[in-house]
């Protein structure tokens, strides 16, 4: 198979990891060839770790004009939506792991108009959870879907959530059920915590639909997330409990190692597992 050229836009914790799994030679048929971030430093600084020394930009334009098969977006949401369609709209495919961007359905459209008209893919890993080809194969059977976070309060800090509200995590002091909405409110409220939300929203009944309680527990050493998915096929449950991405807490390791087996599959298609 042809190697594929791989950008990646965010060089930061996550970022990196990606990038040392791709240039370390991880990821069969796949080169790293070029780098951005909206902070000089940090593309040029991961730059220097790379033995196959990717090009470092700071300028999207450039970047996107380099030459590039897909791009893997390792930075935020508002990444997502400032960079998405420039990158579909360039003929580049794209993997997004700030998923939660893609909870807002008009966007979503557009993102897939755009990849229509000009032969590009997205791809979506399925990140800290497990289970999402279940929860694919009953969609259309679904009644309800339910994601239970926990994680400890130094992991959830500096979410917008708390910016309105009366919860002080330095105070809690026992398992705490702090969130309880829909998928398409969390990811906006909690964009670093519960992008497997919005991929368990694309794979089911939708964010407006999938319900998120996202518990704080001070004594939690592990990101854990649960899955409760019923209807007239039976019921489906999954439970995950996950270590933190080294350097990142907000980040479980899972969601690494998943983007990692996204890019590999992308860039081998000699055999597939699941869907």
């Amino acid at each position: 198979m042809p190697e594929k050229n791989v950008g990646l836009v965010g060089c930061g914790t996550i970022g990196s990891q990606l990038a040392m799994a791709v240039d370390s030679g991880k990821v069969a048929n796949a080169s790293l060839v070029s780098l951005f971030d909206v902070v000089e430093n940090n593309a040029q600084g991961l730059k220097s770790k790379m033995r196959g020394k990717p090009r470092a930009y700071l300028d999207f334009d450039r970047f996107i004009s380099s030459d590039i098969d897909i791009v893997v977006e390792a930075a935020s949401q508002e990444a997502v939506r400032k960079f998405g369609k420039m990158i579909l709209r360039a003929g580049k495919d794209l993997m997004v792991m700030s998923v939660g961007a893609l909870a807002d359905r008009a966007f979503l459209l557009e993102l897939l108009q755009a990849a229509s008209e000009n032969g590009s893919r997205i791809y979506v890993p399925t990140g800290a959870i497990a289970g999402i080809d279940a929860v694919r194969s009953v969609r259309h059977l679904l009644e309800s879907v339910t994601l239970t976070t926990t994680k400890s309060p130094k992991a959830l800090a500096g979410a917008p959530f708390f910016e309105a509200s009366k919860i002080k995590l330095d105070k809690i002091t026992e398992r705490t059920v702090i969130y309880e909405g829909a998928a398409s409110d969390a990811v906006k409220a909690f964009p670093a915590n519960v992008n497997v939300a919005a991929v368990l929203s694309l794979a089911g009944i939708g964010a407006d639909k999938t319900k998120v309680r996202i518990v704080a527990d001070p004594v939690a050493t592990t990101n854990q997330h649960e899955i409760v998915a019923t209807g007239s096929f039976g019921e489906i449950r999954i439970a995950v409990s996950n270590v933190p991405s080294p350097g990142n807490p907000k980040t479980s390791f899972l969601a690494v190692l998943s983007a990692i087996e996204c890019l590999r599959s992308i860039c081998d298609d000699g055999m597939r597992i699941g869907s």
